[in-house]
């Protein structure tokens, strides 16, 4: 039989915040060494606050193998909800400075490179033009740390392009907002040979040269899926790049190809890239672009604030032209 853990006399009077922070610092750094050089205090130190944990609850926190130390099953059971404890109170925190001064905080927020290039420099331009002492925290981040940035609280929101099922496929422990779909075109520079054509099929652009994102990528994937919805393969690239601003000047110079979104390729021809949309019909190209926050995490007025910018920004975007463009309706 399971034994009981009596809160009050076992955890109440005897669990401390601070036991919590050595907890997490032990995990996170691999030692208790390590976590004690980190904390500014002696290796004993720390080992007697997890002996105390462990005491308190009656469980292993800890298994030491080769490389230091892993939490076991009940640990991480523990540094779960420590993250979403420590969370709540810094949340609290930032409420308090809120309303001790509504001019003051800070917005954490993670981005993919498309949005980060295109909608999150309006966003705050318009944000800190209203809230000029608010620090706004960004950060690029590939697909793959979308979800788990926000799951380790890094970041208040994401700016995310996805399919435009995202808010079919998200997990359940997340919040999508989807302001708009886009589409994808190829892009190509104002002198290339196929800048004046009114009608290109994507099979006479095979043998182009090609710049295309790693393969990895989330644009790499959706440009491989819209080859294969014409039954192409997708051409062997003679540049690979992530960077939208590498693969636009590098089009606008010279005899590539790239294929950007409706909205990267707005913003490049904007800031005055020679850059032409080709009027090639893409299909299964549509994906959406929204932000996505964690469910049951109460976010802070200043963060509330920084939101209300996004969508105003959002608004402003959805449904302008990306230029001399084929059927993309984005």
């Amino acid at each position: 039989m399971v034994r009981k853990i009596d809160w009050d006399s076992q955890i109440g009077r005897r669990l401390k915040l601070r036991d919590l922070h050595v907890f997490s610092t032990v995990v996170e750094r691999g030692s208790m060494g390590k976590a004690a050089q980190q904390l500014g205090v002696s290796t004993p130190a720390v080992s007697e606050v997890i002996a105390g944990l462990e005491h308190a609850l009656g469980v292993r926190l800890l298994d030491r193998i080769a490389q230091g130390i892993e939490p076991t099953i009940f640990g991480n059971a523990l540094l779960k909800r420590s993250v979403v404890a420590f969370d709540e109170l810094k949340q609290s925190i930032r409420d308090i400075e809120f309303l001790s001064d509504a001019t003051t905080g800070e917005v954490r927020v993670g981005c993919m490179e498309g949005p980060w290039f295109t909608q999150l420099p309006d966003v705050i331009l318009r944000f800190s033009e209203k809230y000029p002492r608010i620090v706004v925290h960004s950060d690029l981040i590939n697909h793959s740390e979308v979800y788990l940035g926000l799951r380790e609280r890094r970041y208040d929101c994401v700016l995310n392009r996805a399919p435009t099922g995202l808010h079919d496929e998200a997990p359940d422990d997340l919040n999508v907002e989807v302001f708009y779909d886009l589409t994808l075109i190829v892009g190509a520079g104002a002198h290339s040979k196929w800048a004046r054509r009114r009608k290109i099929d994507l099979a006479k652009l095979i043998d182009e040269p090609w710049i295309l994102a790693g393969p990895t990528s989330r644009n790499r994937m959706q440009v491989e899926e819209v080859f294969q919805a014409e039954g192409l393969s997708a051409p062997e690239p003679r540049v690979v790049t992530d960077s939208i601003i590498l693969r636009a000047r590098l089009v606008a110079g010279g005899p590539y190809l790239s294929i950007f979104s409706t909205s990267v390729l707005r913003r490049l021809i904007g800031d005055n890239y020679a850059l032409v949309a080709l009027p090639v019909d893409l299909h299964a190209n549509a994906f959406s672009y929204g932000i996505v926050t964690l469910k049951n995490r109460t976010l802070s007025p200043v963060v509330e604030r920084f939101l209300a910018c996004v969508r105003e920004v959002a608004a402003s975007f959805a449904g302008k032209p990306a230029g001399r463009a084929g059927p993309p309706r984005a």
